[in-house]
């Protein structure tokens, strides 16, 4: 009796470190996660490792504004950018040496030594500076006018880090605090920007029949009141500041109803989208308000627009950029929707820490256990496929990318 002929198998790639350094998303994710958890992980647990220059809540309002949530805006606009113009902005040997420079950041801040924090912070913003470069090359070389602001947006944001190092330098906390509050501000500004583009686009695509508008007027004026409270902040005009963020946010609220929320309840990749942009628009109101000193904690709109805003929207596009960009099929497994709900619990558990004084240690624990399992869940969820090329086959038909 002969022999069955064997089963045909698709095989698993192999790892490649130039399909790990193939895209900007590829890297920059897997690191700034990591850095998300282990970041956290310090402040909470481990505070005296972070003893240097740039040390206590200095050391903390950086790292995660800065080491994590512009490191993944960067990871994403060089994956966009891709799409956008047809050409890869940054890969490669380039994609290492910036790779290079993130991680020698994040070392040396946590270094007591000066000079430490002196080569991490050139190292940074040559982080920041090559991003932009790299950014700029792409949309000027595909005359791609659309997005001429983009790699501007980039280099305001690596400036503001560059002020906001200045002030830690010479030990200006106040200096520190304003300067903290910029970056902050030009983040959210490119947050909303992406997620205008993003959220539609998505939307209309996952769900068959869906008509939501783009909002490129209302993204045009809220991209304007977000650059004027950037400058305000600096020039602090409280009034003006509020009303300009007030703007943006209301106009968040419009897009955010125009966009039918009702009809992405049922899938969780679309959904945790809206409920970033939702923080977006609430984190800026509550901004507004302390501006005019309404409510006086400063903490509050800031863990909103980072935490509810930055970090969910973060876990939501981490995964579809990941699952669209590797050629896997939209749809979340049991790990991902794990990742959205600890991110969420990190949210809420972080504001009840904020409100009851008597549990706020104990509310603040869990929020960083959450926190931290969300992440640890994408990392151990994603990583594999992003040091493999894409399979050649399964998933969607692969976008081609021209390099240069």
């Amino acid at each position: 009796m002969q022999n069955p002929e064997p089963l045909q198998t698709t095989q698993r790639p192999q790892p490649q470190l130039s399909a790990f350094l193939g895209m900007g998303f590829r890297p920059l994710y897997p690191a700034g996660t990591f850095w998300a958890a282990a970041s956290i992980g310090i402040w909470i647990f481990a505070p005296r490792l972070a003893s240097g220059t740039l040390a206590g809540p200095a050391w903390h309002a950086h790292e995660m504004l800065w080491g994590f949530v512009a490191t993944m805006a960067v990871g994403f606009l060089m994956t966009a950018g891709a799409t956008w113009t047809g050409i890869n902005p940054m890969h490669g040997k380039t994609l290492a040496l910036a790779c290079l420079l993130w991680a020698i950041a994040r070392i040396g801040f946590l270094c007591a030594s000066p000079l430490g924090f002196v080569i991490a912070a050139a190292s940074e913003l040559t982080f920041f500076a090559l991003a932009a470069a790299a950014l700029g090359r792409a949309v000027h070389t595909a005359r791609n006018r659309r997005n001429y602001g983009i790699p501007w947006l980039v280099l305001a944001l690596g400036a503001a880090d560059g002020l906001y190092l200045l002030a830690a330098w010479q030990g200006d906390y106040s200096l520190l605090m304003q300067r903290f509050d910029a970056g902050l501000l030009c983040m959210a500004v490119i947050a909303l920007l992406i997620t205008r583009r993003v959220i539609p686009f998505f939307a209309m695509r996952a769900v068959e029949g869906l008509k939501i508008p783009m909002h490129e007027r209302s993204g045009q004026w809220q991209l304007a009141a977000g650059a004027l409270a950037v400058l305000f902040t600096l020039l602090q005009w409280h009034f003006a500041l509020a009303l300009a963020l007030a703007c943006t946010a209301f106009l968040c609220g419009v897009q955010l109803l125009d966009w039918k929320p009702l009809a992405v309840r049922r899938r969780p990749i679309l959904w945790i989208l809206y409920v970033g942009h939702a923080c977006l628009g609430i984190g800026l109101l509550l901004a507004a308000l302390h501006s005019l000193g309404l409510i006086e904690r400063a903490a509050i709109h800031v863990h909103v627009l980072a935490i509810g805003g930055f970090s969910v929207l973060i876990v939501g596009m981490m995964t579809r950029t990941a699952l669209g960009h590797l050629g896997r099929p939209l749809v979340l497994d049991r790990m991902s929707k794990a990742c959205y709900c600890l991110m969420l619990a990190a949210f809420v558990l972080r504001l009840i820490a904020l409100a009851l004084s008597n549990a706020s240690w104990v509310a603040l624990q869990l929020a960083a256990v959450a926190w931290i399992g969300a992440f640890a869940l994408y990392l151990w969820r994603f990583v594999p496929m992003m040091i493999r090329p894409v399979p050649e086959r399964g998933g969607p038909a692969k976008v081609l990318i021209k390099r240069s």
